[in-house]
């Protein structure tokens, strides 16, 4: 399996930009998986110079309704015709950040014959399968992070029912893919107990105090290796990193193998 970092908030390469967003292009068992688009263009500017071609792409997934996450969709549906994009059935709510400011997807997209929408599991084939874990229970609550939706005339905490998780399996290892982890990283770990993790824990509004150390050694009591990335936030990165051994940064251009 092969993990290449389309877009990331960060990147160490002269030729690789960034921006406030998350795409993986991944190679697995013969099959090209794009997860997550980025808020602009620029996961395909550089998957160009990467030499990802996108438009050989077999399938997408949304991790959520975000427009960092989202924001690039028509863009890929322009530049590859033929992979199906899988998001929940909720990812065109209505979703606002803590100033009421819109944050969802295109809805201009919504009725598009390339989207799948996907309910609490989704299986893709293959060792591919899709979890929203709408139903399980959490044991950690973090709040919503200031950020709401929508809904009946109010806006109100978002509980992120539109986000999901995509987990692969191959020669024994459980590799999970998870682009904010809203629902709250600790529970998702709990849930799944991978053995490789990529995705942003959304740490990045959290202060460097007792509180993040409890939950980085929470963390460390798993057996998996994190790649962090977006919205972890780079101080609260270093500050994990003194608890966590198999802690990693993955930035814009780096592409990982497992």
């Amino acid at each position: 399996m092969k993990i290449i970092s389309l877009v990331d908030n960060v990147s160490h390469r002269e030729d690789i930009k960034s921006e406030h967003g998350l795409s993986m292009y991944i190679e697995y068992k013969g099959k090209k998986i794009i997860f997550d688009m980025g808020q602009t263009d620029l996961f395909f500017e550089n998957a160009k110079k990467l030499g990802v071609d996108l438009s050989d792409v077999d399938l997408a997934v949304l991790s959520h309704g975000h427009y960092d996450h989202g924001g690039g969709l028509e863009r890929f549906l322009k530049c590859n015709v033929k992979a199906k994009v899988y998001l929940s059935e909720y990812a065109f709510g209505e979703h606002y950040n803590g100033t009421e400011k819109y944050i969802g997807l295109d809805k201009s997209l919504e009725h598009s014959d390339r989207l799948v929408f996907t309910e609490n599991e989704t299986y893709l084939g293959d060792g591919m399968k899709l979890f929203s874990c709408n139903t399980k229970e959490k044991r950690h609550d973090l709040g919503s992070f200031g950020l709401k939706r929508y809904e009946n005339g109010a806006f109100i905490p978002d509980d992120f029912r539109h986000e999901q998780y995509l987990l692969l399996e191959e020669n024994g290892k459980r590799v999970l893919f998870s682009g904010c982890s809203h629902k709250g990283i600790m529970d998702i770990v709990d849930w799944f107990s991978p053995d490789v993790l990529f995705g942003g824990f959304h740490f990045s509004k959290l202060a460097l105090d007792v509180s993040l150390e409890e939950y980085s050694k929470y963390l460390a009591s798993y057996n998996t290796r994190f790649y962090t990335c977006h919205c972890t936030g780079i101080a609260q990165f270093e500050f994990m990193k003194k608890y966590v051994k198999e802690l990693h940064y993955f930035s814009c251009g780096e592409t990982v193998c497992i």
